[in-house]
């Protein structure tokens, strides 16, 4: 099969979708343009900053793709393509999408508010600590493991590791420029990315030859300033501009896969059991989380998308057009490994270190049939690559120490309020797993963890559409989905480590599992109370 035409399909399934069940979200989520969002209402200039529409998918988008809808498909290949682009399609439109979109929605109605906090008002008290201490040990498993994949890939691709240093110093340069000065944003835009173009050449010029080591710490350290500078210094503008080389990379590709119209060489199945993945239920659909439904993207929607959205109507655009986007691209994410055999496969994983490398490889092989020289097309899709696994990384830091901020409220010293102190207690647990684990071994745990989180999310929402009397059917059935599947998987992960006497994983993932059933169990008893609380509206 011609692998082009299997992206073309999948890119009119996606459209269609958002125009037709997106329209039916937005109908069923009561959307109301005229109804102001909290970045309008409190726009405190630090967190709660109105975006333009542009720049909001910016940041939203490359915080929520980082390198996961690269990773897990490109992993997951082994069951053969097919199962992995059906689950990927209809998950997003489905499942992903959903959870994206009415969990922006249920933030924005609880002024901007984590979904910890709304599970607070509609389950109590103890369904909030358990969901958050869920959260916090989710995001430490995402920083963990981005800083790994980051570090691997800027020691193998020393090029990328300059250019994204040089990039950072641009976002912020960029954001004084828009934000204290108002500069025109047209023209901060053009110029931005002529300052990106120029640190990619200064990036192959100059390679930064660093140890996995060194860049982890480096990172810990990035990830820190990030995590307390305001919003719209670094975080908004680097995401918005780091928006622009994906979206080249996206269209280079495609062109690339027009021209060369590459052959699937790959088996479309290769059987249910792999002989190191394990069964192709559960594991399939916790090895690609992004591009399908990931717990994180909730924490997004209701920590930063939320705070910076201007208007509802917005909401679609960002949270349920960024899903499918993030799902188109780990389309071409399996394409850019589907015209190896299985055999040229598995080499070049080993030879490049990791998915990340082995996709750049793809795609500069594609990108190489319109004229441009592989080695700088394998270059810019790395650092793009790298750019947007820094973006989850920065982001996700972020988001825990709101949630080690929300936890500890009124539950421990006040110390923990401040902005350094619950960013370092969050970095602490990161920063071990990234100095002693590999991708591989936290991988399947990592992604358990997020499927559940988006499975708690689905079901805060549930509750909230339960209390005020609106249907929330269409979120109840991809929530008691994802809850068979990571029960499932975590279940797996247990017994394998417990047999690999790796206590460490075996531990975590007892841990994650019981929290998830203590949450099941409250959650389920707050759905199917007899009467919704007529009192509360959406």
């Amino acid at each position: 099969m011609n692998f082009l035409v299997l992206l073309l399909i999948s890119g009119v399934i996606l459209l269609f979708a958002y125009r037709i069940y997106g329209r039916f979200l937005e109908r069923e989520l009561k959307v109301d343009p005229g109804r102001e969002t909290p970045a309008m209402t409190v726009n405190d200039g630090v967190e709660y900053v109105p975006a333009k529409k542009p720049v909001l998918l910016g940041h939203h988008f490359a915080t929520i793709a980082g390198g996961g809808p690269i990773t897990g498909p490109i992993a997951a290949v082994v069951f053969g393509w097919l199962p992995a682009v059906i689950w990927i399609i209809v998950g997003s439109i489905f499942i992903g999408g959903v959870h994206d979109y009415t969990s922006l929605q249920a933030s924005i109605r609880h002024k901007a508010q984590s979904i910890g906090t709304i599970i607070k008002e509609y389950m109590g008290g103890r369904g909030q600590v358990l969901f958050l201490t869920f959260s916090i040990a989710t995001l430490i498993l995402i920083v963990g493991v981005f800083m790994i994949l980051v570090a691997n890939t800027f020691v193998s691709v020393p090029e990328a590791a300059t250019a994204s240093m040089l990039f950072i110093g641009i976002a912020i340069i960029f954001g004084f420029l828009v934000n204290q000065l108002r500069m025109n944003f047209v023209v901060s835009s053009v110029l931005g990315v002529v300052a990106m173009l120029i640190a990619i050449w200064v990036g192959i010029s100059f390679p930064l030859h660093l140890s996995a080591t060194t860049w982890s710490l480096i990172l810990l350290g990035y990830a820190y300033v990030a995590s307390v500078m305001p919003v719209w210094l670094l975080l908004q503008p680097r995401d918005y501009l780091n928006a622009f080389l994906l979206y080249g990379m996206i269209i280079g590709a495609t062109v690339g896969i027009l021209i060369a119209a590459p052959t699937i060489q790959m088996p479309a199945y290769t059987g249910f059991n792999h002989e190191t993945m394990g069964f192709l239920f559960p594991i399939l659909f916790i090895t690609i989380a992004c591009g399908a439904i990931s717990g994180f993207h909730s924490l997004v929607s209701s920590g930063t998308t939320a705070k910076q959205l201007d208007n509802e109507r917005n909401g679609k655009f960002i949270a349920y057009g960024g899903m499918l986007l993030e799902a188109f691209l780990a389309i071409i994410a399996i394409g850019s490994v589907a015209y190896l055999t299985q055999a040229d496969f598995a080499a070049r994983l080993e030879a490049l270190g990791g998915p990340i490398g082995t996709f750049a490889a793809g795609i500069g092989y594609f990108m190489s049939f319109w004229g441009i020289s592989e080695s700088v097309a394998v270059t810019f899709t790395a650092l793009t690559a790298s750019a947007f696994l820094l973006t989850t990384l920065d982001s996700a830091t972020r988001l825990m120490r709101y949630a080690v901020q929300e936890i500890t409220e009124n539950r421990a010293p006040q110390a923990f309020q401040n902005s350094h102190v619950a960013t370092v207690t969050g970095l602490i647990g990161a920063a071990a797993l990234a100095l002693t684990g590999t991708w591989e071994q936290v991988w399947p745990l990592f992604g358990s963890a997020n499927q559940m989180l988006g499975a708690l999310a689905l079901l805060a929402v549930a509750v909230w559409l339960k209390k005020t009397g609106a249907r929330n059917f269409y979120v109840v059935i991809p929530m008691v989905f994802m809850f068979l599947v990571t029960v499932a998987a975590l279940g797996v992960l247990m017994y394998n480590n417990f047999v690999a006497s790796n206590w460490l994983l075996f531990g975590s993932a007892f841990v994650l599992f019981v929290l998830c059933i203590f949450l099941a169990l409250e959650g389920w008893r707050s759905i199917f109370e007899e009467e919704a609380d007529s009192t509360i509206k959406m």
